[in-house]
């Protein structure tokens, strides 16, 4: 285990490997696990280095504590608003500095899980979105909830607005309400309901089954989905067929293939 070790407290991000799964837990829970300057820093410095450790196949993304995320860290941000410009220059600095790590859980080439329990709001909310799944307990809780003290929540729109239908995204970010487990899987934000205090184990058991895969193959896919996401019905076609004639070229498919063709388990090769 390693952890990004602020100098007056403790680790605000645990990193724990095993099996090809790597499970990072928010760890400020006296401070409802904030998106700090240092919780960004030390989550776009360990998805930086997940990224090129070949032993890693899947990321579970949990929280210490009752409250998974509550966004921002809204005190450190409003003690800026002493600074000359009022703060411009920094909240356009530690929004970039968000937005750049929900980047890197879609270009990470490994799925990343949230396994989320208690309330995700804000940029806490953004960033299970941003996640390729989410496993909730039962009683978890979902919300944009920024138009109740004037900020409406913008990047995290970016995120619900790639998961949800238009409509789901838009009644979360214009109402601002909590919106439980059950009904956030209905709409799209959440993958698998499990019993509270269940999400790590469900996380980790999606994550699994993905380890368990060929790693190039779900690297590819992951990239593949993402990049056809933002085209056209024809560019999207052939950008996939292309990939796909590739992918059939590689040497995993061709012990894929070979193995269910022999009635075999398969061996993959390293990504």
């Amino acid at each position: 285990m390693n952890a990004h070790i602020r100098p007056d407290a403790a680790p605000v991000l645990l990193r724990q490997d095993a099996d090809g799964i790597a499970t990072l837990t928010l760890n400020r829970p006296q401070a409802r696990n904030p998106l700090s300057e240092a919780m960004l820093a030390a989550l776009a410095e360990n998805f930086a280095a997940i990224a090129a450790d070949r032993s890693v196949r899947a990321v579970v993304l949990a929280a210490a504590g009752p409250v998974f995320s509550a966004g921002h860290d809204l005190k450190e941000m409003s003690a800026r608003r002493a600074d000359p410009d009022r703060g411009r220059a920094y909240f356009a600095d530690i929004l970039g500095r968000c937005s750049r790590v929900m980047q890197q859980i879609t270009a990470l080439p490994q799925p990343v899980i949230a396994a989320v329990e208690g309330t995700a709001t804000a940029a806490g909310c953004q960033i299970v979105a941003s996640c390729d799944l989410a496993v909730a307990g039962e009683d978890a809780r979902f919300s944009t909830p920024g138009v109740h003290i004037g900020l409406f929540c913008s990047t995290p729109m970016v995120a619900l607005s790639r998961n949800l239908s238009a409509k789901h995204a838009m009644e979360m970010l214009l109402l601002g309400e909590m919106v439980p487990a059950r009904e956030a899987a209905r709409m799209g934000l959440v993958n698998r309901i499990v019993p509270a205090g269940e999400a790590l184990a469900g996380a980790r058991a999606f994550a699994a089954i993905i380890a368990s895969k060929s790693a190039a193959t779900i690297k590819t896919g992951k990239r593949t989905f993402y990049e056809q996401r933002e085209m056209g019905l024809k560019a999207a076609y052939d950008h996939a067929s292309a990939v796909m004639v590739e992918n059939m070229l590689a040497r995993d498919a061709e012990e894929g293939i070979g193995a269910f063709i022999e009635k075999r388990p398969p061996v993959w090769g390293q990504s």
